[in-house]
C-alpha cells in the first residue's frame, strides 16, 4: 500500500524559506517521477514541480515559482523536498505530496506566507 507523509509546512514571513518533505513508502521510490502540488483557498489544485525517477532525476517548474523553489529527492531516505525560498503570500496554500506512476496523494501540509 502506498503512503506519502508531508511534513515541515508551517507559518513563514515573506521573503523567507521554509523546506517540505513527503516521505514515501509503498512502491519502489527509486524508479518513478514525483511531484508537488498545491491548493489555495478557493482555486484549483495546481503542479508545482516535478522531478523524474531514474538516474539524473531531471526537474521541471509552474511559472510562479521558477528561481525560488528547488524540488530533490533521496532515493535511499525514499523523500523528496521541496525547498522554498523568496517566499511571497500567494505561495500560501495547502502542499500536497503525488506519485503519478500510483495516482497516490499525501495528506497535505499547510503553508501560510504572512508578516
Amino acid at each position: 500500500q502506498v503512503h506519502l507523509v508531508e511534513s515541515g509546512g508551517g507559518l513563514v514571513q515573506p521573503g523567507g524559506s521554509l523546506r517540505l518533505s513527503c516521505a514515501a513508502s509503498g512502491f519502489t521510490f527509486s524508479l518513478y517521477a514525483m511531484s508537488w502540488y498545491r491548493q489555495a483557498p478557493g482555486k484549483e489544485r495546481e503542479l508545482v514541480a516535478t522531478i523524474t525517477g531514474g538516474p539524473g532525476g531531471s526537474t521541471s517548474y509552474v511559472d510562479a515559482v521558477k528561481g525560488r523553489f528547488t524540488i530533490s529527492r533521496d532515493n535511499a531516505k525514499k523523500t523528496v523536498y521541496l525547498q522554498m525560498i523568496s517566499v511571497k503570500p500567494e505561495d500560501t496554500a495547502v502542499y500536497y505530496c503525488y506519485a503519478p506512476s500510483r495516482a497516490a496523494w499525501g495528506q497535505g501540509t499547510q503553508v501560510t506566507v504572512s508578516s
